[in-house]
């Protein structure tokens, strides 16, 4: 079984087409964890909950995790509780990069 470290190490490479940076990076991965039937289990939230790609978003976060042949499964949950804030869900670099220096 992976440790939630390693999922998040999996989801590096899904990328937030309009911000340009994993979701990952972004800090949008909640919660993630596999469970004794080697389920994934993801909360995760966008950037605003009326963001448009969502969908795609979240079929790349499945789709990567399904590409593991130890991941027979991913349950996927949308979160929007607490909301995103990059001041303190982001990266230093994401922050840095969007010009949020506190």
């Amino acid at each position: 079984m992976y440790t939630s470290e390693e999922l998040l190490e999996k989801l590096e490479p899904v990328i937030d087409p309009e911000l340009d940076f994993s979701v990952v990076e972004l800090g949008l991965i909640y919660r993630i964890y596999q469970d004794e039937e080697w389920v994934v289990h993801v909360e995760m939230t966008l950037t605003s909950p009326a963001c448009p790609i969502g969908p795609s978003i979240g079929k790349a976060v499945q789709d990567t995790l399904l590409s593991d042949p130890y991941i027979p499964e991913v349950e996927l949950k949308w979160v929007f509780t607490p909301p995103w804030d990059p001041k303190t869900m982001a990266t230093e670099e994401v922050r840095w990069a969007m010009g949020i220096y506190t």
